[in-house]
């Protein structure tokens, strides 16, 4: 029996363990025998429990009880209230969503922040993208100053984009990603060597000034950062004594820019 072709949004809903049980075992025989696919598959997993771990306070929290639906209901139903709600409908409805909106931001600002987080994020990042050979970032390198109007715009701060041409890495391009701590902007670069490095950049709200902390993960190292309330992660497979340079000059060309 001819099996249909596995699409790119079935091996994110393997990874999110949502696909049917048959489907299910047609996309696990397709990884076995696709090695390079099983790892970005697995990649993205574990961007998932980064990003599932970070809104995890708000999933254990109870429903407050101005938020609970059925007081909601019970409230409305009250004939000495009747006439105002009816003539308030909207304005209760908008009342209603904001503050679940405003609950949920509550528990997002007890997430953990800090360039530890950023550092993960930005190897989680690395695991997903750079082993992509088809689409890893979303506008290429001859599309720089779209992609910093782009990164600028999503991000709401003026981002720069490092020139690492005179130490041997080409910009590839970029793309926003989505992490627990808002959008963030992932630059990457090769060498001759198909040697990729990943650069995440996003706003700080907890270490908005930090120096340059080295983080390791397997083959994967980096060197994290933040300044003016802007945070910058550098990873690769590269060795430590090859990836401090490079960080260090990432670090004085945006410190020019920003």
């Amino acid at each position: 029996m001819t099996i249909r072709p596995i699409t790119e949004e079935e091996l994110h809903r393997f990874a999110d363990q949502t696909l049917d049980v048959r489907r299910r075992e047609e996309v696990a025989a397709y990884l076995n025998s696709h090695p390079d696919i099983a790892k970005r598959v697995a990649a993205y997993g574990r961007q998932r429990d980064l990003l599932k771990a970070g809104y995890a306070q708000i999933a254990e929290e109870p429903i407050p009880p101005q938020l609970n639906l059925a007081q909601i209901i019970a409230r409305r139903r009250r004939p000495a209230a009747l006439s105002r709600w009816m003539g308030a409908a909207a304005a209760v409805l908008l009342l209603c969503l904001g503050g679940i909106g405003g609950w949920s931001l509550r528990g997002t600002t007890q997430s953990p922040e800090g360039i530890a987080a950023l550092a993960e994020e930005a190897t989680a990042t690395y695991e997903v993208y750079a082993p992509d050979h088809l689409r890893p970032v979303e506008l290429k390198g001859s599309d720089r100053a779209e992609l910093v109007g782009w990164t600028t715009q999503r991000l709401g701060r003026a981002i720069a984009i490092p020139d690492l041409s005179a130490s041997g890495f080409r910009l590839m391009g970029g793309r926003i990603v989505a992490t627990a701590h808002g959008p963030a902007a992932m630059f990457m670069y090769d060498d001759d060597h198909g040697t990729r490095l990943v650069m995440l950049t996003r706003v700080m709200v907890v270490d908005q000034n930090m120096p340059m902390a080295p983080q390791t993960s397997g083959n994967l190292h980096g060197y994290t950062w933040a300044e003016k309330g802007l945070g910058y992660s550098l990873v690769g497979p590269a060795p430590p004594e090859r990836l401090h340079p490079l960080a260090d000059e990432v670090r004085k060309q945006v410190s020019r820019e920003i």
